[in-house]
């Protein structure tokens, strides 16, 4: 096994969540839950006011919002199999030469190998992890998170509070690295490439299943909570026209999710004993149809294919 490739796939799946949270800590004036205090915590209360806004904020969001790891691993509870076809071929990279497709495709091939590697699927692991982390070279932001942060991290890659409060240190309580380089809307726009990799995997995997108590179903219907955040990410993106061109498809998503009403129970964190993975659980219903089922796997699918290609 390539134990050099293997480390640069947790940096890669590690930048991920950094970039996450980086987008997302980054961000003030997002509308809170009313629920959501059970994801909160105790801070240090040193922090200035402002700084602990976004501590909060960022925290919600993040509750929310799955890593490349906990889509796939997601997946696996809700009942998915190993479907290799469905990956984005690594044949691709080579066409991936623009910033736009290389940001998009680091988040694709990140929730490709997150995929891959639950499934214990280790060489084409070794594969996706290649070109991951050539995406994320042409990029210049393998150095977003130093080594120390990489080893605290890895450390604690199971436990949710911990990596929040390690990135909160390095993040929150100074000036990003993606800000200092500019790369806001690159991070953004990887983001919304995992994402929209993770419905796409996830439609796929349904395929022609009946809809009802499907708990891959459930799953997709669950983003309709996250889609109203990527239009707000990118919609503060106004002078980067990569960051525009995907904000109309993830607009296209939008109208279909808010075809989808949800009656939410109540939001509880629950924390695995065993994993030590932390979810946010919610019991809820939805008057999701066939047809509307159909008609945004068939977007996800459009739009996904245009990133690929």
């Amino acid at each position: 096994m390539n134990n050099k490739l293997l480390g640069s796939g947790r940096i890669l799946i590690l930048l991920a969540i950094f970039i996450s949270f980086a987008v997302t800590g980054c961000k003030t004036g997002t509308k809170q839950d009313a629920n959501s205090s059970d994801a909160e915590e105790e801070f240090d209360s040193s922090l200035d006011e402002n700084t602990q806004k976004k501590f909060q904020t960022a925290k919600r969001i993040f509750y929310s919002l799955p890593s490349p790891v906990e889509t796939a691993r997601i997946l696996k509870q809700a009942g998915a199999t190993y479907h290799e076809d469905i990956l984005n071929p690594i044949d691709n990279s080579s066409g991936y030469i623009t910033n736009l497709s290389m940001a998009l495709n680091l988040g694709i091939y990140t929730t490709d190998l997150s995929y891959a590697s639950l499934f214990d699927q280790t060489q084409v692991t070794l594969n996706y992890i290649e070109v991951a982390k050539k995406m994320a070279d042409g990029l210049n932001i393998m150095d977003a998170i130093s080594e120390s942060t990489i080893q605290r991290l890895e450390d604690n890659i199971n436990n949710r509070s911990i990596i929040i409060d390690i990135i909160s240190e390095t993040l929150l309580n100074s000036s990003s690295y993606l800000s200092e380089k500019g790369l806001e809307s690159t991070a953004t726009i990887i983001l919304v490439g995992g994402w929209v990799e993770g419905l796409y995997i996830a439609t796929s995997l349904v395929g022609d299943d009946p809809i009802k108590d499907n708990d891959i179903v459930q799953r997709i219907v669950d983003q309709k909570l996250s889609v109203d955040f990527m239009v707000s990410l990118l919609e503060e993106a106004t002078d980067d026209p990569d960051a525009q061109s995907v904000l109309n498809d993830v607009k296209d998503l939008k109208v279909i999710f808010d075809k989808i009403k949800i009656t939410q129970g109540e939001n509880t964190v629950e924390t695995d004993p065993e994993t030590n993975v932390t979810t946010l659980k919610s019991s809820s219903s939805n008057n999701l149809t066939k047809k509307v089922y159909y008609e945004l796997a068939s977007k996800v699918n459009e739009i996904r294919n245009s990133y690929t290609l």
